[in-house]
Parts: C-alpha cells; sequence; structure tokens
C-alpha cells in the first residue's frame, strides 16, 4: 500500500493539468437557463447540430464568435444547426447578459450559467488555467465531436473551419433532422 500512494500520485502529477477529456464522448446533460428564467435541457436539441460557446460577455474573442455564430445560424439553421451560449463571467446577470445579446445581434440562446458548472461540463479541473470562448461541438447524436482545448482551439474559432466542420455534422445526420422546437426543462423546486 505504501508503494502505490506514492504511484497514484505520480501518475496524477504526470497527466497533462489542462488535458480535457477525450472526444467523440457523449454530451451531458446540461441546463440552459436565459436571461427570462426559462430553463431548456441541452437534450432537447437532440437531432441537431449544436455548438456551445461558453463565454464571457466582456470578452472581445467571445463578442466576435457570437457575431460569427450569429452568421452561421443565418446561413446552416436551416439544415439544423443550433448555437448556444453560456454566460459564465463573474457578476454576470440577465440585463448584461441581454445587452451582449443586443449589441452583438446574437440570434440565439444566450444562458447563464456558473463557472463550477461550466468546468464541470467541460472536464477541467478548477486548477486549470483556460481561455474564452470555450468551445463544444455536438453532433445530432449527442456526441461531443470536438471542443477547445483549455488553450484554446484556433480551428474552432475560424469562421470557415467551424462552417467545414459543422457542414459535415450536418451530411452525417441529414435524414434524422429534428425540427421541433424543444421543451422548457422542467423548473426545479426545493
Amino acid at each position: 500500500m505504501r508503494i502505490l500512494m506514492p504511484l497514484a500520485t505520480l501518475v496524477a502529477l504526470a497527466a497533462p493539468a489542462g488535458a480535457t477529456p477525450p472526444v467523440p464522448r457523449k454530451a451531458p446533460e446540461l441546463t440552459i437557463t436565459e436571461p427570462s428564467g426559462a430553463q431548456t435541457l441541452l437534450s432537447s436539441y437532440k437531432g441537431k447540430v449544436v455548438v456551445i460557446e461558453f463565454l464571457h460577455t466582456t470578452c472581445p474573442h467571445c463578442q466576435r464568435a457570437s457575431q460569427v455564430f450569429t452568421r452561421l445560424h443565418k446561413e446552416l439553421g436551416p439544415r439544423g444547426f443550433q448555437p448556444i451560449g453560456i454566460a459564465f463571467n463573474e457578476g454576470v446577470d440577465p440585463v448584461i447578459v441581454n445587452n451582449f445579446v443586443r449589441q452583438f445581434g446574437a440570434d440565439y440562446p444566450i444562458g447563464i450559467s456558473p463557472r463550477e458548472t461550466v468546468e464541470s461540463y467541460l472536464g477541467i479541473s478548477v486548477m486549470t488555467r483556460y481561455v474564452v470562448p470555450q468551445i463544444v461541438v455536438i453532433d445530432r447524436k449527442g456526441m461531443i465531436r470536438a471542443q477547445s482545448d483549455p488553450g484554446g482551439t484556433e480551428s474552432l474559432q475560424d469562421e470557415n473551419s467551424l462552417r467545414n466542420l459543422i457542414d459535415a455534422l450536418l451530411k452525417e445526420g441529414a435524414t434524422t433532422s429534428n425540427t421541433k422546437k424543444p421543451a422548457p426543462a422542467h423548473r426545479k423546486t426545493s
């Protein structure tokens, strides 16, 4: 036992601190809480290709990414593409998110989530340094197919690369498209 503990510690320290979980993998459930208080479950978008932008409303890269996702949504939305934004910067509230949506023209849901929920969803440690936006791409079957590295992934912030990835995923499951509007999540009562 004395040998195993130091060995386990050594293995844990050898693992890359900024590593993200492998892809593809099943997308964990996520509740999107919009500024209005309406809640939608991520799973209600199954059948669509979903890109989640985990963002800070004050981040210039996040602001640009939101404009890119709005353009891609206009172009690819009719084929089954759905962007979602999750704001998690400190002090973010419904007024800030509504101002962000208005200022940057986002035409898709942008919710609010605590930082801990975002880090858990991304599979990164609270000790990991990471940049925003963090991007997650989910296929029609609910599988995460791409995710930003903590330090950022250039191809997931480049409009043409994103368009090509989304287009390829849309073509994979075009016959199983879900055109229904997602149902609201059941509200949790305490």
